[in-house]
């Protein structure tokens, strides 16, 4: 279950559906991987073809991410079955 997104255009899609801060090309998959961690009671849940889940390095090693275009990515830490500090990063 989703617990809480960092993200502020995340945040307003996934609490109002205000996709306006978010690039209009990628709200298909970012609506597909919101949905998915709501439902998501394990990680392995979020383990889809095409996300390709991998866990963070470095000070975010508790962070898990899945990719959602090229080098733009949603990270997010899961614990006890809920999606907590979900951002959406564009790595150029």
């Amino acid at each position: 279950m989703i617990e809480g997104i960092h993200h502020k255009g995340l945040k307003l899609f996934w609490t109002g559906g205000d996709t306006s801060k978010l690039p209009s090309d990628q709200i298909r998959k970012i609506k597909f991987i919101l949905e998915a961690l709501n439902r998501a009671e394990k990680i392995s849940d979020m383990n889809f073809p095409g996300l390709d889940l991998h866990p963070q390095k470095g000070n975010l090693r508790e962070h898990w991410a899945v990719t959602v275009k090229n080098n733009c990515r949603i990270t997010f830490y899961f614990k006890e079955g809920n999606a907590r500090l979900i951002d959406y990063i564009d790595y150029h």
